[in-house]
């Protein structure tokens, strides 16, 4: 059975890694450690050490049983860069993405340095894209990391959650752009001046530009309209829009 996602830029969520570590200012209010401690207190054997970092072998071809093509993120609940992650194991993922040839995935990654360094030993078919979270300009080195990082063809950029402006956003080499503030319990607020430039970058140079949410602690009351219309472009379909 797929899992299903309440993620508006994807269909599914693959999860053969579980767990991740605080690494940078975006993973404050980390909403996959607060969903494993709930799935920890349902019994859910995957989470039952939590937010401990643990690959699952029994994950590994799941995929592979969904015979209807969708976009599926990787690792929703982990970050498949990880250090804790052994690199044998994520050549097997790489390699499972390869062979479910019918789906789309998408992997992202805080860990842009050791992307780098693996990303020569992995296979990268076109049905793979690779992203890096970029929350505010501390974070911008992930974008040159990206770029450096040699096999994907569609690379892609998750502004979520928007902690502060990307001032002279550089897309060179990019094919996608997701803006997100960050949603739930304390939820930090995202500005529409840090917005609207993004987007606009995102325009001079025809990238795809996904409005995911203003965010906040009720979500679905803010929504997710910049300058009166929905922004749900992706790279598969770069210009289909709905107005408000």
């Amino acid at each position: 059975m797929a899992a299903g996602s309440g993620i508006e830029w994807t269909e599914a969520t693959w999860n053969p890694v579980t767990g991740c570590t605080k690494t940078s200012s975006g993973c404050l209010n980390c909403y996959a450690e607060r969903m494993s401690m709930r799935l920890q207190a349902m019994g859910q054997l995957n989470y039952r050490d939590g937010f401990a970092v643990h690959t699952h072998e029994h994950m590994l071809g799941l995929p592979l049983t969904w015979r209807q093509p969708r976009t599926i993120f990787v690792n929703s609940m982990s970050d498949l860069f990880h250090e804790d992650v052994p690199d044998e194991f994520i050549v097997r993922v790489f390699r499972v993405m390869k062979k479910a040839h019918q789906h789309t995935f998408q992997v992202l990654t805080k860990r842009s340095p050791r992307l780098v360094a693996l990303a020569p030993d992995l296979e990268w078919p076109e049905n793979v894209w690779m992203g890096v979270s970029v929350e505010n300009q501390s974070a911008e080195y992930r974008i040159d990391d990206l770029r450096e990082a040699t096999g994907p063809a569609t690379k892609f950029l998750s502004c979520e959650p928007l902690l502060g402006p990307l001032d002279g956003l550089d897309l060179a080499g990019i094919h996608w752009v997701i803006v997100g503030g960050e949603s739930g319990p304390s939820a930090r607020p995202m500005l529409e001046q840090w917005v609207t430039p993004i987007r606009d970058a995102c325009l001079a140079v025809d990238v795809p530009f996904f409005f995911k949410q203003w965010g906040g602690t009720r979500k679905k009351k803010a929504g997710r309209i910049l300058d009166r219309r929905e922004w749900l472009e992706t790279p598969s379909d770069a210009r289909e829009v709905r107005y408000a």
